[in-house]
């Protein structure tokens, strides 16, 4: 897989994310580009939901 594959479902996975959840801005996804770790923490504080949640929406995301 190259690096414009990579990049374009990277930004497929950040649609779906802010269909989700429309709080998150560019700049949360921009920010956590390749860190899953502080993308679910600034999705969890903007949001309220669980790690659970936000970690199963993630996988989602990314497997369409």
């Amino acid at each position: 897989m190259n690096e414009l594959t990579i990049k374009g479902n990277w930004n497929i996975a950040k649609g779906k994310l802010k269909q989700r959840w429309g709080d998150l801005t560019d700049d949360d996804l921009d920010y956590i580009e390749g860190k899953e770790e502080e993308l679910v923490g600034r999705i969890q504080k903007r949001t309220g939901q669980s790690r659970e949640a936000v970690e199963e929406a993630i996988r989602e995301s990314s497997a369409r």
